[in-house]
């Protein structure tokens, strides 16, 4: 007989997260939003820069991922969606998993495949969740 995990009924269950509100699994039109800002963003502050060159948007994307996770606890698209980044066995952070996740975030294929949770696997590797504030 195999001890397979219960079905849940919503994304987060597992996690004990709630169904809905504030501590709920980010649902995805936030996510593609906080994802869309951040990218527009980068996309700015590399035109006025650095002429819009592909590489530099690419670093300011990432640079801003990884310093404003760890500090306001996610990036600015996350926080004007409401959302925030949390490991999933709560506390804070940490520097580790921001660098990671977003390593992954960059090659967008693990952000694309999630779980039944919704957590791509970008954040399954950080061991992290975003969650609506």
């Amino acid at each position: 007989m195999s001890a397979e995990p219960p079905l849940s009924t919503y994304p987060g269950e597992r996690l004990g997260l709630p169904p809905s509100g504030p501590g709920s699994v980010g649902r995805l039109g936030r996510r593609i939003a906080a994802y869309l800002i951040d990218s527009a963003c980068a996309a700015l502050i590399s035109a006025a820069f650095f002429h819009y060159e592909a590489w530099a948007t690419l670093a300011v994307f990432l640079i801003v991922q990884v310093l404003f996770i760890p500090t306001i606890g996610g990036s600015p698209g996350h926080r004007i969606v409401g959302l925030r980044l949390m490991p999933v066995r709560g506390g804070w952070v940490g520097l580790w998993r921001p660098i990671l996740r977003t390593v992954l975030l960059a090659l967008l294929i693990p952000a694309v495949i999630w779980d039944a949770d919704q957590r791509g696997l970008h954040d399954k590797a950080a061991g992290t969740v975003l969650v609506r504030v």
